[in-house]
């Protein structure tokens, strides 16, 4: 690996900061999911956040309090030799509604702290402007995404954070798992469907507005900060066709194409043709200007960020009992990879697929900024985890990507793996599904006495940092 490849970890806001009504922050989409029943309904955008029953336990309102503890968290993540740490900003704590013309003064000074706190110990930091994050107010008065109001309300943000932040932060991404809005509307983009309206239509217009909004951030980034960089990111692994009947593999084809529209436009800067068939098939019209598009098309990303935890396999005629569903995408069972204990297919070498597959179709640098194994943990009495499973995990994908830079030769600018403190589960609401190298004490109900403990995976990912990747055995630590 090259001497400047930025190891290191990934969080979101909503994940881990907790305080989620202090310094004068607003609510925001991920307050309103709750963990329980209701909490699947509510992120697919099927059910309103306000039909969910009193009492119901909200994981994000509290998390982990990272809010309450960075700085003995950085001081962790300097310990295992972090580079870079990707984290992301609550727009609701920089606009606590998000129609303010003025930004929210204890929010901005919050993430200044934590970024400086970050450069003291030479951590790069990795900013994504919105990770799961929507105003409450934007949802309610406005329908979130579904309105072209949100382009202009968005940029207004993220010059904020710009003009703050500038000559500190290298590294941008405008949009968390892009892509999530069409598995996951509400969570991945604060949509909620009322009754009677095209939900197709819905997806693919307030997609538009996150994809010129992102264009638009990225020009006022270039404006302000020339040497720094946006990247897109997606929720990335390749779908594999089940079988060779041609109907499979056309069905692969089709589902890796909407995998990569989002990111086809703001790599490429303009819509694949197959989508802009497709509306018009559908007679859907959402509203391209020609402003639109010469935004879209001047104002491509640098680099493509991505989460890799999965590949998928796609099946044209799918029988009874077949579907499964992992990190939010259907598919069915691939016989040849184990699964987790969440049901997510285990696939190293699909890491490097994927990685080649983003390389050739966009030519740009590429940024693993999410990849991680989610697993039940056991804190033993004398406060150490052995959790040997996540270490091996870990390291069959580090080979892979390894392989992917060096023998295939692609550009690749770090590696920050999940969670690498234990946080909340987007999916599940869960702390007991874990990703970190740092256990915390908190349980699925909120119980818990926040203490960190190191596990054993956080001495090994220190010796694979402290080797840049040449030291991955398992025992690296003992």
């Amino acid at each position: 690996m090259q001497k400047d490849f930025l190891w290191g970890g990934a969080t979101a806001a909503n994940q881990v900061e907790g305080g989620y009504l202090e310094g004068g922050k607003g609510l925001t989409s991920v307050d309103l999911i709750p963990h329980g029943a209701d909490r699947p309904a509510i992120m697919q955008g099927l059910m309103h956040y306000g039909e969910v029953a009193e009492g119901a336990y909200y994981p994000s309102h509290e998390a982990i309090d990272f809010y309450g503890n960075y700085k003995e968290d950085i001081a962790l993540f300097a310990e295992m030799g972090y580079k870079a740490y990707r984290f992301s900003i609550a727009w609701s704590r920089v606009f606590p509604t998000g129609f303010e013309d003025e930004p929210n003064e204890a929010g901005l000074k919050f993430y200044e702290d934590v970024i400086d706190e970050l450069l003291k110990h030479n951590i790069e930091p990795i900013v994504t402007i919105n990770h799961f994050d929507v105003p409450k107010t934007l949802i309610d008065e406005l329908g979130s995404w579904k309105s072209r109001e949100m382009i202009d309300l968005y940029v207004k943000y993220a010059t904020a954070l710009f003009n703050r932040f500038n000559g500190k932060v290298k590294y941008w991404i405008s949009f968390n798992e892009i892509n999530m809005l069409f598995h996951l509307p509400f969570m991945g983009a604060g949509i909620y469907f009322e009754e009677g309206e095209n939900k197709t239509e819905i997806e693919y217009q307030a997609a538009h507005h996150e994809l010129v909004a992102s264009a638009k951030a990225t020009a006022v980034l270039k404006e302000l900060d020339p040497d720094a960089q946006m990247g897109c990111m997606v929720a990335a692994g390749d779908y594999y066709a089940y079988s060779a009947d041609p109907k499979d593999a056309r069905k692969a084809q089709q589902d890796n194409q909407e995998n990569f529209f989002f990111i086809d436009v703001q790599s490429r800067g303009e819509y694949p043709r197959w989508v802009t068939n497709m509306l018009d098939r559908e007679g859907i019209d959402i509203g391209i200007t020609e402003e639109d598009k010469q935004v879209l098309k001047d104002n491509t990303v640098d680099y493509i960020s991505f989460s890799y935890y999965s590949t998928r396999v796609s099946k044209a005629e799918l029988e009874e009992g077949e579907e499964m569903t992992g990190n939010a995408f259907v598919g069915v069972k691939n016989p040849y990879l184990e699964q987790s204990e969440w049901g997510w297919a285990i696939d190293p070498i699909g890491f490097r697929t994927t990685m080649n597959s983003l390389w050739d179709r966009y030519q740009k640098p590429l940024f693993v900024v999410e990849n991680g194994l989610g697993t039940s943990d056991k804190l033993e009495d004398d406060g150490t985890v052995h959790d040997d499973y996540r270490i091996s995990y870990l390291r069959d994908h580090i080979e892979q990507l390894k392989l992917a830079v060096e023998e295939d030769g692609i550009p690749v600018l770090g590696y920050t793996s999940w969670g690498c403190i234990d946080l909340v589960s987007a999916s599940t609401g869960e702390m007991s599904k874990r990703y970190g190298y740092i256990y915390v004490d908190r349980d699925d109900q909120g119980n818990g006495s926040l203490k960190r403990y190191k596990k054993d995976s956080f001495h090994w990912y220190q010796k694979v940092i402290e080797t840049n990747g040449e030291n991955l055995a398992v025992d690296n630590f003992k």
